[in-house]
C-alpha cells in the first residue's frame, strides 16, 4: 500500500523533495536495480502529465525533482501524483501518492 505524502511546488522555482520508504517491518527498502517513475496530472483522468525526475538508493531514500523551467509552465492549483518503482524482476509497486499544490509565482 502506498504512503500518502502531499507536496507543495512553488511555480517558477526548482523543486526537490526526499523521503524514505520502509517495508512492513520498518526497515528501509533497498532500491538497488529499481527504476522509478513519477507523474503529476491535473486530474486522474487527464491525458497531459508532468514527469518528475526520480532517484532512489539502497537505504530506502527516494528523491523527486522538477526544474525551474518545468514548474514555470505549471498552472497554479491542485494536482494528483504518484511514484512507482519497477523491481529488477519487473514487478511494479506504487510507493507514494498524494496531492500536489502549485503556488503561483509573483516574481517573473
Amino acid at each position: 500500500m502506498a504512503q500518502k505524502l502531499n507536496l507543495v511546488v512553488d511555480q517558477g522555482t526548482s523543486f526537490f523533495t526526499s523521503f524514505t520508504v520502509n517495508d512492513d517491518g520498518g526497515s528501509p527498502i533497498d532500491f538497488t536495480g529499481y527504476t522509478g517513475t513519477a507523474q503529476m496530472r491535473k486530474y486522474y483522468t487527464s491525458s497531459n502529465s508532468i514527469s518528475f525526475t526520480v532517484n532512489a538508493n539502497n537505504t530506502g531514500g527516494v528523491t523527486l525533482s522538477l526544474s525551474s523551467n518545468a514548474t514555470a509552465n505549471l498552472v497554479a492549483g491542485r494536482y494528483v501524483y504518484d511514484v512507482e518503482m519497477v523491481a529488477p524482476a519487473n514487478t511494479t509497486s506504487r510507493i507514494v501518492e498524494g496531492i500536489v499544490t502549485v503556488t503561483p509565482q509573483v516574481t517573473r
